[in-house]
């Protein structure tokens, strides 16, 4: 094999979730979690898309918050946007926390070094919970979409009761963005019982469906259960 298109091994290490991976072909990193593929650096149109779409409808200082790191391609561009202030991100991996800010640096540009940055280690349906803050726009991307979740107790982040969570740390006209492999119908329809304005934006890929983003705007009253 060519040594430009060799895979190697660059960490591997036992997360909080299992095993994790990170490995390089030639310039471009990929994360596998527990045998499955998560993201890699080869394009990153759809993470840049997540946040970008999201912030279009605000205007300075946007308070962001991000669930999910992965190769950072997405805070690369919330930092980038001019209408982000203050941006948080929830990682629940101390690994990719790590990487990024090693191995994946020079994809994500140092966006971690950024000073409006805060980084967390914690999971995110926890923070949702705890926290007291509220957000302008809320980006969700921990998983490859509400149907293909890293981890089962994850999948309570798309069902109703985990949008209400979102719904209740949004600004009156918050944004709530979630990333996904593919087109996922029923959760469409959880997002349109819990906001008035939903759409969505697709982003073609090399191989299978496109990505898709969905944006929720305007939430409909709900009470948030408790204790879940």
């Amino acid at each position: 094999m060519d040594a430009a298109h060799e895979t190697i091994t660059v960490d591997r290490v036992h997360g909080t979730a299992g095993e994790l991976v990170l490995r390089r072909t030639g310039p471009h990193h990929e994360i596998i979690s527990n045998g499955v593929f998560l993201m890699d650096t080869r394009d990153g149109a759809s993470e840049r898309l997540l946040v970008t779409a999201a912030l279009d409808h605000h205007t300075p200082p946007a308070a962001v918050l991000i669930g999910g790191l992965g190769v950072g391609f997405t805070l690369h561009a919330a930092t980038r946007h001019p209408a982000a202030g203050t941006i948080t991100v929830i990682e629940r991996e101390p690994a990719v926390i790590t990487w990024n800010r090693t191995h994946l640096r020079r994809h994500n540009h140092g966006a971690l070094d950024d000073p409006r940055v805060r980084v967390h280690q914690a999971d995110l349906h926890t923070w949702l919970r705890t926290t007291t803050d509220t957000y302008d726009v809320i980006c969700i991307d921990t998983d490859n979409g509400p149907d293909w979740t890293v981890t089962d107790d994850n999948a309570r982040l798309y069902r109703t009761p985990g949008l209400s969570l979102a719904a209740a740390r949004l600004t009156p006209h918050g944004t709530l963005a979630v990333w996904s492999a593919a087109p996922s119908p029923a959760f469409h329809r959880r997002l349109q019982d819990r906001f008035a304005h939903v759409t969505t934006r697709t982003v073609p890929t090399r191989h299978g469906p496109p990505d898709v983003i969905y944006l929720a705007r305007h939430p409909v009253a709900h009470t948030t259960p408790h204790n879940f």
